[in-house]
């Protein structure tokens, strides 16, 4: 968990993934989509077809590591307008996208009548 707090690159894969797929299975989709290297700690996000779940795929020096997010009654701000398989994040976009944020427009999310800004 600690070198999600300092990731060199955070890279968001636009499609959604079957959530069955666990860390072999989502690394092979990078390898095979994409040029990017999966060995240098950077994360891979990824999220279902229904945008409420998010996988976090990382290499922490040992091994590989898969963080898992689900939200209860929202869903996730998901880029999918962009030609490129693979859109690049700051930290700060990620920090806005776990808060249930949009990362383009930075709209608020409605949630039981409260609103997260």
């Amino acid at each position: 968990m600690k070198s999600m707090l300092s990731a060199p690159n955070i890279y968001l894969y636009r499609e959604y993934v079957d959530f069955r797929k666990s860390i072999n299975g989502l690394a092979a989709i990078i390898e095979a989509e994409t040029d990017l290297p999966l060995g240098t700690g950077a994360l891979f996000l990824f999220t279902n077809k229904q945008r409420d779940k998010m996988k976090v795929l990382y290499w922490d020096n040992t091994g590989f590591a898969l963080w898992y997010k689900r939200l209860e009654k929202a869903r996730f701000k998901w880029p999918t307008q962009e030609k490129n398989a693979v859109f690049t994040l700051t930290s700060a976009e990620l920090d806005s996208l776990l808060s249930g944020f949009t990362i383009r427009g930075h709209q608020a999310v409605n949630i039981d009548g409260f609103t997260l800004r």
